[in-house]
């Protein structure tokens, strides 16, 4: 009798396990095969790739097809192929998918989580109407005597350097952006750059270094997200840090305005107007107008918008220059054009880098959005449905709440849309040719509403640290360079390179 309930038990949790799993095949669409309760989630760690190398293999493995499946534990979930359905995904259908998809549909939200990056809904779109200010043109030039201080300090340490057969970029590029970050959105000295063990640079490497638990959490979230609806995914030694430093800056300030004109001044400027009232993006009123909501600025809120500034900031900028770097020195020709374009600009201002410096250094642009497209990250965009929908010219129809992906990494590297793709081509940005490549081909900075806040600011904050370099020095492989670093397999939303990227940092003699 025992055996028998055992077999029947087994049996029903199989068929629970694996209820959804015929929704592709019976519609005749290609899909990756799932296991049992997990669906794809594990797929990343079975073929130890990253997460973003796992959807461009599936966008690889069927590069004909408009799109292809794969599950969410149970639910269907796709990786969009076919350009024109990144489109109605990203902009023309954004009111029914404009949910980010980072974190699972529960009733809480931890509170770093309702940062402008993963929170959903009326939070979002009130936080985005208002912090877009902070990320105007006018702003990032008035920020930039602290990206010209900063990149003072990383000359020096450059400078030592150049003493040493070589240097892991990566961190000396991360520890210059963890000071700028420091100052421009905290208002104080991070001393990354004087300090390689500061606070500020442990908390940004702990965020993105992912232990066994935070991988347990972040697949048990998604599996199982009533079970697990209170886990955190971020350890308590990171939001309790990142808490104790805001509420720290903010109690020194006593929740008024410093005048420094920091992300922190600018979020308790939007406090002292009282609650952000605007139109809602979930609720509409009877004659089908847009109801208007409300959303209060409390201490968490304000919070998580600070973590994400530090957060994001620190890892896109640092990663994307970083390896710009690792690019030049693969690349000694190129190389050798973005020093002369550098040194021909500063000379016209005067000896001096400044922002319209920066924004006149056309060719060193190009070489950047150059390595970026060799290397995006995060390699994948996601979103989620927030209505029933029906993907365009099918007959296809996902549930609410419906993950859809699209693979930045297999569309900047397919020989579809690029000629040569691992060729290293600043000439494909050139103002005469950039017309010739597709849309939402290239996003490392994602496409539609939803996209990144800060570009110009990571952009300019990045060109800015690369051309102090190149000013001074030149970058070279050294004995532990490798010329196609590999991917931690333990990479999540951003792409971690394992062992850094080890240069050779050289005076240059004129």
């Amino acid at each position: 009798m025992i055996q028998l309930l055992i077999v029947v038990v087994v049996i029903a949790l199989y068929f629970y396990g694996t209820r959804n799993f015929d929704f592709f095949s019976k519609r005749g669409i290609k899909f990756e095969k799932p296991m049992i309760f997990f669906g794809g989630y594990l797929r990343q760690h079975v073929d130890k790739v990253s997460l973003s190398g796992r959807f461009a293999a599936l966008h690889r493995a069927h590069p004909d097809e408009k799109f292809v499946g794969f599950f969410e534990g149970n639910s269907p979930a796709v990786v969009i192929i076919d350009t024109e359905l990144i489109k109605h995904v990203l902009l023309t259908d954004f009111r029914d998918i404009h949910h980010r998809g980072l974190i699972p549909r529960t009733k809480f939200t931890e509170p770093l989580m309702r940062n402008i990056l993963t929170s959903e809904g009326d939070t979002w779109k009130l936080m985005r109407q208002k912090l877009t200010p902070a990320f105007s043109s006018g702003k990032l030039k008035a920020m930039f005597p602290l990206i010209v201080e900063m990149t003072g300090k990383l000359t020096k340490l450059a400078d030592e350097a150049a003493t040493k057969d070589e240097v892991d970029v990566r961190e000396m590029m991360a520890r210059y952006t963890t000071d700028f970050i420091g100052a421009c959105g905290f208002g104080i000295d991070s001393n990354a750059l004087n300090e390689e063990n500061s606070d500020f640079r442990k908390l940004g490497k702990r965020i993105f270094t992912y232990t066994n638990r935070d991988i347990f959490i972040n697949v048990m979230k998604r599996a199982f997200p009533s079970a697990f609806e209170y886990a955190r995914q971020f350890a308590p030694e990171i939001e309790h840090k990142t808490m104790s430093i805001i509420k720290e800056i903010m109690t020194q300030r006593n929740y008024q305005p410093s005048g420094r004109n920091d992300f922190i001044d600018i979020l308790l400027e939007l406090r002292q107007k009282g609650k952000i009232v605007g139109e809602s993006i979930e609720h509409r009123n009877p004659d089908g107008s847009p109801a208007i909501v409300e959303l209060d600025l409390d201490d968490e809120l304000l919070a998580a918008q600070v973590f994400v500034f530090f957060a994001a900031g620190f890892e896109t900028s640092s990663s994307a220059s970083s390896y710009f770097l690792h690019c030049l020195a693969y690349h000694p020709e190129i190389q050798e054009r973005c020093q002369k374009e550098v040194d021909e600009i500063i000379a016209k201002y005067n000896g001096k880098l400044c922002y319209d410096a920066i924004r006149d250094m056309k060719y060193l642009e190009m070489a950047f959005r150059e390595s970026l497209r060799c290397l995006p990250s995060p390699g994948f965009i996601i979103r989620r449905t927030t209505s029933k929908y029906t993907i365009p010219g099918t007959q296809v129809t996902l549930d609410d709440g419906s993950v859809i992906i699209v693979s930045i990494e297999a569309l900047s590297s397919s020989e579809k849309y690029f000629e040569d793709p691992e060729e290293f081509r600043p000439e494909r940005f050139h103002p005469d040719n950039i017309g010739n490549i597709k849309k939402f081909t290239f996003m490392p900075f994602g496409d539609g509403p939803r996209s990144c806040i800060g570009e110009r600011m990571a952009v300019m904050q990045s060109m800015a640290g690369v051309a102090a370099i190149l000013r001074r020095f030149t970058v070279a492989p050294s004995r532990s360079s490798v010329r196609k670093p590999r991917i931690d397999p333990k990479s999540i939303l951003v792409q971690t390179i394992i062992g850094g990227l080890p240069l050779a940092i050289r005076r240059r003699l004129t």
